[in-house]
Formats: C-alpha cells, sequence, structure tokens
C-alpha cells in the first residue's frame, strides 16, 4: 500500500533532451516538490515504482522572466530531483504511475 503523501513530492516526470541523455547512466529525473528532503524523494520513488534507489540528487532551477503581449511575468522556480537507480533497475517515465 502506497502513502498519498508520496503523490504530493513526485510532482512530475522531467522530459528534456538533457534527462533522455542520463538515462543511459541509470537516472531519472523527476520535478518534485519545493519542500521535499531527499529521503522523502528516495521513499516516493522505491514505493510508487517498486526500484531500489541508490542516489538522490536535487537542483532548484530559478524561474525565469519572460514578455507575453508586452506584460513581464515570471515563471515558477522549480525543485527537480536527479534519482540514480540501483543496477538492472529501470523507470519507464513514459507511462503514467
Amino acid at each position: 500500500m502506497t502513502d498519498l503523501r508520496h503523490y504530493d513530492v513526485i510532482v512530475s516526470p522531467s522530459i528534456t533532451e538533457k534527462s533522455t541523455m542520463v538515462s543511459e547512466f541509470n537516472q531519472v529525473v523527476f520535478n518534485v516538490a519545493k519542500g521535499a528532503s531527499k529521503p522523502e524523494i528516495k521513499a516516493a520513488v522505491e514505493a510508487l515504482f517498486g526500484v531500489k534507489v541508490t542516489a538522490v540528487n536535487t537542483l532548484v532551477r530559478k524561474g525565469k522572466t519572460k514578455r507575453f503581449r508586452g506584460f513581464a511575468g515570471k515563471q515558477k522556480d522549480v525543485k527537480k530531483a536527479v534519482v540514480t537507480l540501483a543496477e538492472g533497475q529501470s523507470i519507464d517515465v513514459s507511462t503514467g504511475v
């Protein structure tokens, strides 16, 4: 039985060119909640996907200032987690949880 808080920790998979490149090294990139800690992220990934996590690295991408129809706006800050999986484990991020 998965804890419902795990769904609040992992927001979405990050599907970018760079995240596709690191998948060769047995890593997966997720957008996570702002206040999520590394142990919470590890527990959530292991519970939701049934895999063994060896490491979690986090980063916060600051929101960019963009202009739309002459008005300045700001994108939200996004916290990402690069999750390294144990040897032989994999997650298919193209399918939903």
